[in-house]
């Protein structure tokens, strides 16, 4: 697992997006990449009958606002099996922030992609092509499963693939420059 830490945010070769998923499609447990320990943890189990939408994870070699790599939805016809590394597209972000419990406000974007090898979704290059559905029970999906630890998600935007690459530069060098978001 120490490959994960070396990975760049795209490949070389092909210059798509690199995503590691930690969370499958259809899982009731949350994973999370523990880049210190060089595995993935168990970080909490969700109620029955609520599941990840879609195979989640981050963008390698990312610092996102929140200080965690830049959280990822990948849409893909089946799940990925947690630690897989997916080449993707960015198709777009919804612009979010999160508190904690009577915390501070901070931004916690998420970026959809597809993956490269999709069949289902091949065609999609922005969220403009999306079913508007599908946004809406994402956004949906992570009011209520911050709700349940007594935080707040509040989405802010939806915008498309320009912006979506543009938070991953920015996510990029924040990375690499050691510099907190402000």
């Amino acid at each position: 697992m120490g490959a994960i830490k070396k990975l760049p945010t795209f490949d070389p070769k092909s210059g798509e997006l690199f995503v590691v998923i930690e969370t499958p499609k259809g899982s009731r447990n949350k994973y999370a990449f523990n880049e210190n320990l060089g595995l993935f943890e168990l970080r909490r189990v969700l109620p029955r009958g609520m599941l990840f939408p879609f195979d989640f994870g981050f963008v390698p070699a990312t610092e996102a606002e929140d200080g965690d790599p830049l959280d990822v939805l990948m849409l893909l016809e089946d799940s990925a099996p947690q630690g897989c590394l997916i080449r993707a597209r960015a198709i777009g972000i919804i612009e979010a922030r999160q508190r904690e419990a009577k915390g501070d406000w901070e931004r916690n974007d998420r970026l959809l992609a597809v993956a490269a090898q999709a069949k289902l979704h091949s065609d999609l290059r922005s969220l403009k092509e999306l079913n508007p559905r599908v946004l809406d029970e994402i956004e949906a999906f992570f009011h209520e499963y911050n709700k349940m630890d007594g935080k707040e998600f509040e989405p802010i935007k939806r915008a498309g693939p320009n912006a979506a690459m543009d938070l991953v530069s920015k996510a990029e060098e924040r990375k690499r420059s050691g510099k907190k978001a402000a």
